[in-house]
């Protein structure tokens, strides 16, 4: 069992989560972003879950609002079309690799895995558009190449009222 702690979370957003996953989340350690309803969008996960198996997805889009978009996107082609401009962009492969270096980072300052693989396909391919959108929305502007474009390309995703009534 690891021995990560875990950070506070509101049993309303705990709540707000499982709603929006339809299950109980696992590993949850902090709300890493929120919707401009006030409900979660992206949670911050341990390294590892409770039972000690490795998590290597440290943001967790939670939104089922965003996640049924970006999951359009997915539909559409978007992630090979991406990776197809990382052999053609060394700069678009350059701030991919950073990303990947910055979440690493930020992942085994809480608990090391001993692996250089980190989410999403990074940094060679883009595999989910999730892991991108969440670590975007996280991390902010600027971070995350591929998750900034999809959020653009989704421009204002939310609609008045929250995705889901915990």
């Amino acid at each position: 069992m690891s021995g990560t702690p875990v950070d506070e979370v509101a049993q309303a957003d705990r709540d707000a989560v499982a709603a929006q996953l339809g299950r109980r989340p696992r590993g949850v350690r902090a709300v890493a972003h929120r919707c401009p309803c006030g409900l979660p969008s992206v949670v911050r996960t341990n390294p590892r879950l409770e039972d000690g198996t490795p998590f290597p997805t440290l943001y967790y889009l939670t939104c089922s609002r965003l996640c049924s978009l970006v999951g359009g996107l997915e539909g559409g082609g978007r992630m090979r079309e991406m990776t197809e401009r990382l052999s053609a962009d060394p700069e678009l492969a350059a701030a991919y690799l950073r990303a990947h270096r910055e979440y690493l980072a930020e992942r085994d300052a809480l608990e090391p895995l001993g692996t250089e693989v980190s989410a999403g396909g990074m940094p060679d391919r883009v595999k989910c558009l999730h892991v991108h959108v969440g670590h975007a929305l996280a991390a902010g502007p600027g971070v995350n190449p591929f998750g900034d474009e999809a959020l653009a390309e989704l421009g204002e995703w939310w609609r008045p009222g929250p995705c889901v009534h915990p």
